[in-house]
């Protein structure tokens, strides 16, 4: 088959995608389609196997039949430079430019340019996302607004190293036709980025490195280490070039660890503890698994949970085992510069919770706005000293059991009506915004993105099935009491926003949201039905 096998569209509006979605780029998207859709097909079916089998027998296991490599002696590669030190890095979307450019100048060590949760999947967004990519490689990114002030990437101190994140292996793109099939938003996004920019970033002593999300076994890390292999034979780049830390945000993937880690394990650079996703992921997946695995409000869902602590302390110690590193979550409050309060108590928040990740033996930490980056940065220091990491602290003394990861009643039980309206309008708000084309969303002193819609919709979806009892009203959760709560939320955010901006994006946010929580079957994504709504507007 040739290049003329596959078609595209060009984003509307956006007078350099043509920089991007060249032939010879498209020619490569188009090869990895080829090579590699069919296994991503194939596994994405695998995934409601193993999830009915976990589901049904009330729990998951350490795989049986991967013990060897558990129990045998191997090592990542070493990180190459560029990423010894992760002690601070700033997430964020690589669209628009001026949000690039930010989390470029930001002073943290890395920048997350996310392609994934944090970005509203339009082809406009997905492919100016790549151009700034290849323009910050370039040293070129610069931007100018609408008022004429101007951004530019500084040259007074080191701007923090690009890892990107393609969307996950669920997601489609329209936009994108491989011999008459959808695309694949993985393989797109990973082909644009890394035929435009992995050559540009090794003549900057970098590289073309990557944030790998919501994968669910390690046969999927080992399709994305193909991937990664035939890439770099395909650009004449040494084999070993490219580097992936994976994301541990679903429950399958806690207790493949190890095995993630040795597929990848030429390609690999870590693993990162991802918190809303993770606690979604335990609701998609024993969502028919009884009242055990009913989570209580989130909001009370700590870090320090004894099922947190498994999860997290498991990933440490397989980490530094392996020699990779060991990342820790995002700090998702956000200060408010003209609230000195708020900025005080958002400081506080995220000194607690890096000075915790730092003493159990994180790497380094995740934060959501420029201004968060020298607190992570202060207590990373008091941890690290002069070292870059602290990969050598091998946790041996942690043992975690299968039992104490699904621990959930560990979580706590308590249910109440203030946080299922949370929810509600949460998931509503940032829904339609994503809607609008952005998805990274500052809600009540948040930085939210679809991670928390996820487990916002979920959590209401789950305590209707189980008919939960509300500790604030005596209520039980039922669709009757969601519809009021709803329409109270509906009309809230009706009196916040404009009339045109609530019918274009707030009302069909909404519809979908009902949809989602009143229905009778679980929906495993948000963002696939709201992913068809974006692509017809």
């Amino acid at each position: 088959m040739t290049a003329s096998s596959i078609e595209h569209t060009m984003p509307a509006g956006h007078d350099r995608a043509g920089e991007i979605l060249t032939e010879e780029a498209l020619a490569f998207v188009a090869e990895l389609h080829r090579r590699f859709d069919p296994r991503r097909q194939e596994l994405l079916g695998v995934r409601e196997q193993a999830r009915r089998q976990a589901s049904s027998s009330g729990g998951l296991d350490f795989l049986p039949e991967t013990q060897e490599i558990r129990e045998s002696q191997w090592q990542v590669a070493e990180a190459p430079p560029a990423l010894q030190d992760r002690r601070v890095e700033m997430t964020g979307p690589a669209s628009p430019a001026k949000m690039a450019i930010n989390a470029l100048n930001s002073g943290a060590k890395v920048w997350l340019a996310d392609l994934e949760d944090a970005s509203a999947p339009s082809w406009y967004n997905q492919v100016d996302a790549v151009l700034n990519l290849r323009e910050a490689a370039a040293g070129t990114l610069s931007h100018t607004s609408p008022e004429g002030k101007s951004y530019t990437l500084r040259t007074d101190a080191p701007l923090a190293v690009p890892v990107t994140r393609p969307r996950g292996w669920h997601l489609p793109e329209y936009n994108v036709t491989v011999d008459g099939k959808p695309g694949s938003g993985a393989l797109v996004d990973f082909g644009l980025h890394f035929f435009h920019t992995a050559k540009l970033l090794l003549a900057n002593g970098q590289g073309p490195y990557y944030y790998l999300p919501k994968l669910e076994s390690h046969l999927e890390a080992r399709l994305w280490n193909d991937v990664f292999s035939f890439a770099e034979e395909y650009l004449g780049i040494e084999h070993g070039t490219i580097r992936a830390t994976v994301l541990i945000e679903t429950i399958p993937a806690a207790f493949q660890m190890e095995e993630i880690l040795y597929e990848l394990r030429e390609h690999a650079s870590g693993l990162n503890a991802g918190r809303w996703d993770y606690l979604f992921s335990i609701i998609k997946y024993f969502r028919d698994a009884g009242e055990q695995f009913v989570l209580a409000d989130r909001s009370t869902i700590t870090m320090t949970a004894p099922l947190m602590r498994a999860y997290t302390e498991l990933l440490v110690k397989t980490c530094h085992r392996r020699g990779a590193f060991a990342m820790g979550g995002m700090a998702a409050v956000i200060p408010n510069r003209r609230e000195p309060e708020i900025t005080a108590a958002a400081f506080e928040k995220v000194r607690a919770d890096k000075t915790r990740e730092a003493n159990d033996g994180f790497d380094g930490s995740w934060v959501a706005h420029p201004d968060l980056v020298p607190v992570c940065r202060e207590v990373f220091d008091a941890v690290l000293g002069d070292n870059p990491n602290q990969v050598d602290r091998l946790r041996e003394e942690v043992q975690v059991s299968a039992q104490e990861l699904l621990d959930v009643p560990s979580a706590g039980r308590v249910w109440t009506q203030k946080e299922l309206t949370t929810n509600l309008y949460v998931a509503i708000r940032y829904t339609a915004v994503w809607l609008s084309g952005n998805g990274a969303v500052a809600i009540n002193n948040l930085m939210e993105d679809a991670a928390t819609a996820e487990i916002s919709r979920s959590q209401v979806w789950q305590q209707i099935q189980n008919q939960v009892v509300l500790e604030d009203t005596g209520n039980t959760v039922t669709r009757e009491l969601v519809r009021e709560v709803l329409d109270e939320q509906k009309e809230k955010l009706r009196a916040e926003v404009d009339e045109a901006n609530y019918q274009k994006y707030f009302q069909p946010a909404a519809d979908l949201i009902a949809e989602l929580v009143l229905a009778e079957d679980y929906i495993d994504f948000l963002t696939l039905p709201a992913y068809e709504i974006l692509e017809q507007r």
